[in-house]
């Protein structure tokens, strides 16, 4: 896993962009701005620990141009969902018993590529990762836990419905 490595070019830039797990020798956490004080220090402190311990997986996004600059990162772990939670249309077609499911505990982007589409890009890498996992590994869905109104309002953008009883939760069906 160490070395997954995609890699494609965006026409606005002359670089390659490339998801690769985060690796403390290549990637510099500590010039990593988000605008969000928790997010850095996520990565700066406890990204690397929790890898190492199996709790969640990081992935970074960088350039060929400055590898070792990371634009964004997102991280991936298993989880579950109680199936009551989520809208009756899902609860009518699933078992009454918690869901096996991916989350997304983290996604950021870099400040200085604020209104480039990295967030977008970040998600889809993620959503495309549990996707290819699914094939191995059954899970339901991707699940995160929305820290504002704005961060809800984009993954909304995105396709993932709130948790009727937890609006703040939300999750994107993988099937």
């Amino acid at each position: 896993m160490r070395h997954c490595r995609r890699r494609w070019r965006l026409h606005r830039r002359s670089s390659v962009l490339e998801e690769l797990v985060l690796d403390v020798r290549q990637h510099d956490r500590a010039s990593f701005q988000c605008g969000e004080p928790a997010l850095d220090d996520y990565l700066r402190r406890y990204a690397v620990q929790q890898s190492a311990k199996g709790i969640s997986s990081v992935f970074v996004l960088v350039d060929d141009i400055e590898p070792g600059k990371i634009l964004g990162f997102y991280t991936l772990s298993a989880a579950q969902i109680d199936a009551g939670q989520l809208s009756d249309a899902e609860q009518k077609k699933l078992p009454r018993y918690p869901l096996p499911c991916f989350r997304m505990g983290r996604l950021a982007r870099s400040l200085e590529n604020r209104g480039g589409g990295i967030g977008a890009i970040l998600l889809g890498l993620a959503v495309d990762r549990c996707l290819k996992a699914r094939m191995y590994v059954g899970a339901y869905a991707l699940i995160v836990d929305a820290k504002s109104d704005k961060v809800r309002a984009f993954y909304q953008h995105h396709g993932f419905a709130a948790c009727p009883d937890s609006p703040m939760t939300m999750y994107l069906p993988l099937g």
